[in-house]
């Protein structure tokens, strides 16, 4: 029996296979896409993840605006960030948000189920979410992807 074909094969910078992928939001319901997006973003749907590489894919994300929330989200849930000085709290509703920066939500709830370090944040610069069905990645030949093919 031949030991050596028994190895673990760890990813890594120079072998991992990027590709850019596009996903529609229109009519999705945001948490099972943000869910989705996360995790084409890490890597974790690719047969060679390892958890301390960039191995994810470049998501496209177009029509920002027609995402859904079920229930009454839209104005009940509450947005919360602090500016760092005393009083600086901000509180918003996805509504506003949506009517502000529709990516912003997007973006926003992606961030929210990454690693909170330095590969997360280098992973978010990997995503990028549009208004609208046009975006200005089309050099890229991103193939797109049904959320409902992923598990």
């Amino acid at each position: 029996m031949n030991t050596l074909s028994y190895k673990t094969i760890s990813a890594n910078k120079a072998t991992v296979n990027k590709k850019w992928l596009l996903v529609d939001a229109e009519g999705e319901v945001l948490g099972r896409l943000a869910s989705k997006v996360a995790m084409m973003l890490r890597g974790k749907n690719k047969p060679d993840f390892t958890p301390h590489v960039d191995a994810g894919d470049n998501v496209i994300v177009i029509n920002a605006e027609k995402i859904r929330m079920t229930g009454n989200k839209w104005d009940k849930r509450e947005i919360f960030s602090h500016s760092g000085y005393p009083g600086g709290d901000k509180r918003t509703t996805p509504s506003q948000m949506l009517a502000k920066k529709p990516e912003s939500l997007i973006e926003h709830a992606v961030v929210g189920m990454l690693p909170k370090n330095r590969l997360g944040r280098k992973i978010f610069g990997n995503l990028h979410v549009f208004v609208g069905s046009e975006h200005n990645h089309e050099a890229q030949k991103p193939q797109k992807v049904n959320l409902n093919s992923i598990k």
